[in-house]
């Protein structure tokens, strides 16, 4: 393959851009030059007037979630979780939760997504990754874990349980497709794990070479939650159960002490901000600046199309570039580096940053094509990074390439129907619905006032909502 007469948006280490060639071979870049001839059999893409970017790199995604659009608005995170997402998750099936990853798949790659960190449900995790496989996504991610009491029947799981099917999964799914689908642990935040689940996944992450992907600190009602039952701070807790390291992501680390500041730094840990879940469930706004300025590596990530109602990376870089200005001053977040987040930081944060997130030599064919011919985008400006974080759509997207292997084509997408999935949605979210249980008993935050509660205990989610 022949990207001809582009201009290149490499994100190498001095951010550079260059007009020029570039040449796929075998699923890897092998040249980067001027008026390149193409080899025999190359397919050529005309890249003229284009920007060529690195794929966009989608640190804390929920694809199980995608299907719950517009079916959770107007709530703050943790009432948000207990009357709608948790339900929601213990309903699905293998049916639906393929669908659900079908659907935000095809939304990913048409915005230019060629790599996510994912957070799967508890359950039919098989089910979501064979649509995965067959889309050609590059995907790291694993099934949710939760094992505290009183969580949904249908989420909760025993620890040993828990852990046994994620080991299991991961020695089925991890390095498959030549590597292009990773495992990571999944435990899903401190008030739905007991702390014996925590340091087990800590241990088998060591183990197996697995990395761990959880949230912390996103909203102030579960900050406080976890302080009276830890006595210390998300990103404290995290370290003392020993989940904080260079193969940690952590999603939001929106309220952060200075301490907590300096555990992501020394320990290599990955934040990631997600600006527009953040806003629309009320969380607040992580201190990006003052993160980058600490040395903590931040990447970039839409999180759920049920939080957000959008899984568009452009979105939430244009959000990630504006938001912080009024605080932290003009300059504080520039173009390049909010690019930055979106791609080669986000690289790092899953451990792929040699094989992915900017556009070099021997590195892999993961990239997009962005078209700069839409009058929102005239007259061209000197900075290409400051077009694409200020200007530039996922409607501009063009060609998505994974591997080498192009899944998005002239703005159409190649492993699925995107028509077909759009179509299907309405029907397929109502087949969901009406799976919830309809017990009183199996909707948390609905409690009969018949029915004796358990004791107390410090693990359980439901008595941190008690004491709230």
């Amino acid at each position: 393959m022949l990207l001809r007469g582009g201009t290149l948006v490499t994100m190498d280490a001095a951010r550079s851009v260059v007009h020029s060639d570039l040449l796929v071979e075998e699923g890897r870049i092998v040249r980067i030059a001027p008026r390149l001839r193409a080899p025999p059999r190359a397919a050529v893409l005309d890249c003229a007037g284009k920007l060529v970017i690195p794929g966009l790199v989608q640190s804390h995604t929920h694809l199980c979630q995608t299907i719950f659009r517009n079916q959770a608005d107007g709530l703050a995170l943790l009432e948000w979780l207990s009357e709608r997402i948790w339900p929601l998750e213990a309903a699905h099936d293998a049916r639906s939760l393929r669908f659900s990853a079908e659907l935000g798949i095809a939304e990913l790659l048409l915005s230019g997504t060629t790599c996510i960190l994912d957070m799967g449900t508890v359950h039919h995790t098989d089910a979501l990754l064979r649509a995965v496989l067959a889309s050609g996504l590059r995907y790291t991610g694993g099934k949710c874990l939760m094992d505290a009491p009183d969580l949904p029947d249908g989420l909760r799981e025993g620890t040993a349980e828990a852990l046994g099917d994620a080991e299991r999964l991961g020695s089925r799914w991890h390095g498959k497709d030549g590597g292009r689908i990773r495992w990571a642990l999944c435990p899903r935040f401190a008030l739905s794990c007991t702390e014996e689940l925590l340091r087990r996944v800590g241990r088998l992450s060591e183990r197996r070479g697995w990395m761990v992907h959880t949230h912390a600190s996103e909203n102030r009602d579960e900050v406080a939650r976890v302080r009276r039952r830890t006595g210390m701070g998300n990103v404290a807790y995290l370290r003392h159960v020993g989940l904080c390291g260079p193969t940690s992501a952590i999603a939001h680390c929106v309220h952060l002490d200075a301490g907590e500041v300096r555990i992501l730094a020394e320990t290599g840990a990955t934040a990631v901000h997600c600006p527009g879940a953040n806003l629309k469930l009320a969380s607040g706004i992580a201190a990006v600046p003052r993160l980058l300025r600490s040395g903590v590596n931040v990447a970039l990530g839409a999180d759920g199309a049920a939080c957000n109602n959008s899984l568009d990376a452009f979105h939430e870089m244009r959000l990630a570039g504006t938001l912080h200005l009024a605080h932290s001053g003009a300059r504080s977040m520039p173009p390049s580096e909010v690019l930055a987040m979106a791609t080669i930081r986000g690289a790092h944060a899953l451990g792929l940053e040699d094989e992915i997130g900017s556009l070099e030599v021997g590195k892999k064919a993961d990239l997009a094509v962005v078209d700069l011919s839409a009058p929102h985008l005239a007259p061209a400006g000197p900075d290409p990074h400051a077009t694409l974080v200020y200007a530039a759509c996922k409607t501009d997207v063009t060609d998505t390439i994974v591997d080498g292997r192009w899944l998005v084509r002239g703005r159409r997408l190649v492993p699925f129907d995107a028509a077909d999935l759009a179509r299907r949605a309405t029907a397929e979210a109502a087949r969901l619905e009406r799976g919830l249980r309809p017990s009183r008993r199996d909707r948390p935050g609905r409690r009969d006032p018949q029915r004796r509660d358990p004791p107390r205990r410090a693990g359980s989610a439901g008595a941190a909502r008690r004491r709230g």
